[in-house]
Parts: structure tokens; C-alpha cells; sequence
């Protein structure tokens, strides 16, 4: 019954809308911190179905009985922190190399790669079991000559139904590439008609997912629709993404998954998947928030739920859905979180429903709707913004409530670090009524101007990337007139968008963006210069950290 009243109440705010591409997003990069990574170096995490149990391995572990060691921490529930890691011991380790495990869905068998004696090259895939969880793991054994071979067998990871074996195989240092490959280091699958049988031989996954470059560590999710794994060397490297339709189409062209989870020259792989899809792990060198070498980190997974990309999670993105109800539709297929099922369901609308009325990754808004005073309230975070000079609280003269009047001589609003333009894809927008030719609307101190006027009146932006001879972007529509028009620059990661009320108005290709960690200038240049000063009215600043297509 609540189902069928809660769908009546979606249908009767539905709306036209019009619908672009979905997807989920990786929130901001956590260390697990001290208790789990140590001075030392710590590789390959995979958690368990119920989140309590991660595994990894450890080099040169104190007290450990080879160069490499399995290890596992655990916790409570998923909302504690993860405990001390304990050896898995002398049963599973060896004096050799013993690395990258991965704990199978049931959590009853171990995988792990290992170049300990009597196997087929240099480093073979071992698998150990136990009968409960709660008995401990037994003898490791060796998974046979039709998975290992003269070369490196590593990284295994299983897909969800235990029918599918992915791995890297990487060339042994001094000979040959591997047979059918593709570069020093290709991922490989392993199949089986069921969980007792024996496995078949391995398959290259092929182009355009192996390359030249080193693929390592794949990492299968658990409708077998989508792969991540590393990319690059063995000193630098980032984390992928490939799709297929069903388990019988091709994989497609991968994507880097880019910032924040990727940085430009660390290593960032072995990623592994929470069962319900909320968060990724992996290993990365990044600094700062590191202890030792490679230590383990963790991101969150995030629905893209703003379907219409708006900016708002609202009733638009409901009729969406609804509009869709039952059929296997991408775009609103988001539960369970984020790989979905095939199906737009109730699944997916209980994802909507947590986001609902969100302002979507909003990271910085000033409504400016102050009656007085000196400081303009950020409503999302603590950037409240201290307002000097020639400046008037308009509380009934803006387009949205009320608005912030400049003078143009010496009147602006400062705030604290909002937002490193080289971090990633970002918007801004705001309502802006006045100004003339060379003013500032948003600028960065000592960096770049975010949204201006040039001599002509019309919207431009000199933030580009570092180390080039890309200028400004300047597009040909007057912002000048004594109208209100809502302004706005979105860079997607590729690309600078200008927008003047909703309508894109120029865009280049850019590699990347100046980087600074200075604060913002609101209605002044960047460096608060005359004649940068805004003449008019400013309202409803809004920046995302995501590229928001209005």
C-alpha cells in the first residue's frame, strides 16, 4: 500500500524534463589510518560480503614469515573502525611470496598468488579454504597447470556467482612477452560450468581493455557488468573503468576514473568493491594523509540520483523514473546502489528517496539574502564570506529573495578556500545584474578570473590550464544590459563551458586547470585591482564540486 500511494504521489509531479547520461561519482579518498597501515608498505585489500573482514598483504612484515604476508583486520559492524591486522600464519604464509588475496563471497575460500617452491613459474594462484568461518584456513593448493604457466599468475579476484576467474599475468623479467598479450602485464579470465568443477583455460580479455601499458589487479563487480583495475607501470599508475552490456558483449572502451580518486604522478590500483556497491578500496602512495609507502585507502561510492542535471535532487528527477518504471533504462537503474539491477524498480526509487531535495555535491552556496552586516552566510559549509568596502544588502532586490549591491570602486565579499580548480570537475553559477567591461564577478586571489566581462560586455573566463598557451575563454554574449542573467562556468575534466541563462554559450578543450588553494574574491579581480570592481548586483553564488549541466 505505501508503495502504490508513494508512486501516485511521484505521478503527480511529473513533469516534461529532458534526460541525460547516468552515473555514479567517488567521493573524497580516506586513509584506514594507523591501526591497518604502518611506516611499511600494504597492498591488494578485498572485504568480505558483510564488510567485516578485510584482507591484504603486508612487505617485509615485522615478525612475518616471508617477504610478503597475508594479513587480515576486522570490526564489529561496517560503522567501526577496522582493528589491528592479525597474520594469517604459517598455514596460508609462507617463507616466499605470498600476495593479493581475494576472500570469495561465501567468505570460505582464499585466493591469493605465490611463488613459493613446486609450482608452474614464477609466481602460481593458490587457493586455501576452510569449512566456517569460524575454523581456520586451511593448506593452500596450487590451482593447477590451466591457469598457471611459465609466467606471473597474480591479482585473482572471482566473479559473484564463482564462475569466472580474472587475474594479470605479467612476463617473467628478462624474457619474452606473454603469448597473446598485449603488453608487459594483461588481465586474463579463467571460466568453469560450475563452483566444483575445474577451470578452464584462461582468455585474454583483449583491446580495448589490455594495451601497452601494464593492466594489473581487475576487479569485477557483482552483477559482472563492470570492471575497474590499474593502469600504467609499476611506479605510476591510475585506476579504470570498463562496462559491458550483458556477461556476453564485449567490454568497452575504458575511462579513467580521474580525480579525486586518481592522482597525476602516484600510484593508485588494486581496487576492490564493498558487496552493496557503497564503497571502493584500493592502494595508492598518495601524500599527504599516508604512513608508510602504499598504504590502503577507501572512497565513496555516490549515485548520481540528478537525472534532468539540474543541480537538485527534486520531483523532475522522480518523473523521471516513473516515466521509466519497469524497464531495464540505465539512467534510473541506481539500486541497489550503483551498479542497479537491470530494472527500474522500488529499489531504485529508495535511492532517489535518500537524496531527495538535495542539492546535488553542492559544495559552497551564499544566498546573500542578509538584511545586514558584515558577513554573507554560507548555507552548505563554514565559508562565510566577510563583505567590505562599497557594499548594500538588497533584501528584496534580487532574483532569488535578496541580493548583495557593489559599487564598483571598492565593495566585494572575501572567502575562505572553497574549491582547487586542479581537483577535478567543477561548476559555479551565479545571478548577476549590472557591471561593465572589465570587471570580476568571481575571481581567485593571486590565481585566475573565474567569471568576468571583458572590453566588450560579454562573459569570459581566464582559468586555464598550467603550462600552456591556452588563454582565456571568451564567449559573445553581453552580460552588461541591466538585465539579471544567471552566469556560469562548468569544467567537466576536459573541457570549459561557459553558460549564460542556460544555454551554453563557448567551450574549449583543456587538459587540465591552474591549481590553488586560495581563497575567493566576490565582485573584485584577483588581485582586487581597480576597475575589477562589480558595478551591481550579485546573488546566489553556488559552487559543485561535479560538472552541472543547467
Amino acid at each position: 500500500m505505501k508503495k502504490s500511494i508513494l508512486l501516485v504521489l511521484v505521478l503527480a509531479f511529473c513533469l516534461t524534463v529532458e534526460v541525460a547520461q547516468a552515473d555514479f561519482t567517488f567521493g573524497e579518498p580516506t586513509n584506514l589510518g594507523p591501526a591497518v597501515n604502518d611506516a611499511g608498505e600494504q597492498y591488494g585489500p578485498s572485504v568480505s560480503a558483510d564488510g567485516l573482514e578485510l584482507y591484504f598483504y603486508m612487505v617485509n612484515p615485522p615478525g612475518g614469515y616471508g617477504s610478503l604476508d597475508l594479513y587480515v583486520t576486522t570490526r564489529q559492524t561496517t560503522d567501526d573502525k577496522w582493528g589491528s591486522p592479525v597474520n594469517l600464519g604459517q598455514t596460508v604464509n609462507s617463507s616466499y611470496w605470498d600476495e593479493s588475496p581475494y576472500i570469495s563471497r561465501d567468505g570460505l575460500s582464499l585466493y591469493f598468488g605465490s611463488n613459493r617452491p613446486n609450482g608452474y613459474g614464477s609466481l602460481d594462484l593458490y587457493v586455501t579454504t576452510r569449512k566456517t568461518r569460524n575454523d581456520p584456513w586451511g593448506p593452500p593448493v596450487n590451482l593447477g597447470p590451466q591457469i598457471n604457466s611459465a609466467y606471473c599468475e597474480c591479482v585473482p579476484r572471482v566473479s559473484a556467482d564463482g564462475l569466472s576467474l580474472f587475474f594479470s599475468e605479467t612476463d617473467v623479467p628478462g624474457t619474452p612477452l606473454l603469448p597473446g598479450g598485449y603488453g608487459g602485464a594483461d588481465m586474463w579470465v579463467s571460466t568453469r560450468v560450475s563452483r566444483d568443477a575445474e577451470w578452464g583455460g584462461p582468455v585474454n580479455l583483449g583491446s580495448p581493455v589490455n594495451s601497452a601499458s601494464h593492466e594489473l589487479a581487475p576487479c569485477i563487480s557483482a552483477d559482472g557488468l563492470t570492471l575497474l583495475f590499474g593502469r600504467g607501470s609499476y611506479t605510476v599508475a591510475d585506476i579504470w573503468l570498463t562496462r559491458r552490456k550483458t556477461t556476453d558483449d564485449p567490454w568497452q572502451q575504458p575511462a579513467n576514473l580521474g580525480r579525486p580518486l586518481n592522482l597525476e604522478t602516484t600510484w593508485e590500483n588494486h581496487p576492490d568493491i564493498s558487496d552493496d556497491g557503497s564503497t571502493l578500496y584500493f592502494t595508492s602512495y598518495r601524500r599527504p594523509g599516508g604512513f608508510g609507502g602504499a598504504d590502503l585507502w577507501q572512497a565513496p561510492i555516490i549515485p548520481v540520483v540528478d537525472f534532468n542535471s539540474d543541480g537538485i535532487v527534486d520531483s523532475a528527477d522522480m518523473c523521471v523514473m516513473v516515466d521509466h518504471w519497469g524497464e531495464n533504462y540505465p539512467l534510473c537503474d541506481i539500486g541497489p546502489m550503483p551498479w542497479g539491477d537491470g530494472v527500474v524498480d522500488v529499489q531504485d526509487l529508495i535511492v532517489l528517496a535518500e537524496h531527495l531535495f538535495e542539492e546535488d555535491r553542492l559544495v559552497a552556496q551564499w544566498k546573500l539574502d542578509e538584511t545586514e552586516g558584515t558577513f554573507a552566510a554560507d548555507s552548505i559549509g563554514d565559508n562565510d564570506a566577510f563583505v567590505v568596502g562599497g557594499a548594500a544588502w538588497q533584501p528584496s532586490g534580487g532574483q532569488v529573495d535578496g541580493a548583495l549591491q557593489l559599487n564598483g570602486v571598492d565593495g566585494c565579499a572575501i572567502t575562505r578556500p572553497v574549491l582547487n580548480p586542479a581537483d577535478g570537475p567543477f561548476s559555479i553559477f551565479v545571478w548577476v545584474n549590472g557591471g561593465a567591461p572589465g570587471q570580476v564577478v568571481v575571481s581567485q586571489e593571486a590565481m585566475a578570473d573565474w567569471l568576468a566581462v571583458d572590453a566588450e560586455g560579454n562573459l569570459v573566463t581566464d582559468l586555464k590550464c598550467t603550462g600552456r598557451s591556452a588563454g582565456p575563454l571568451y564567449s559573445e554574449t553581453v552580460i552588461t544590459d541591466g538585465q539579471w542573467h544567471r552566469i556560469g562556468l562548468v569544467w567537466d575534466g576536459s573541457h570549459r563551458t561557459l553558460y549564460v541563462d542556460g544555454i551554453a554559450v563557448a567551450e574549449d578543450t583543456q587538459p587540465g586547470l591552474q591549481g590553488s588553494q586560495m581563497g575567493l574574491y566576490i565582485g573584485t579581480g584577483k588581485a582586487m585591482e581597480p576597475g575589477t570592481y562589480f558595478s551591481g548586483l550579485i546573488d546566489d553564488v553556488r559552487i559543485y564540486n561535479r560538472a552541472v549541466s543547467p
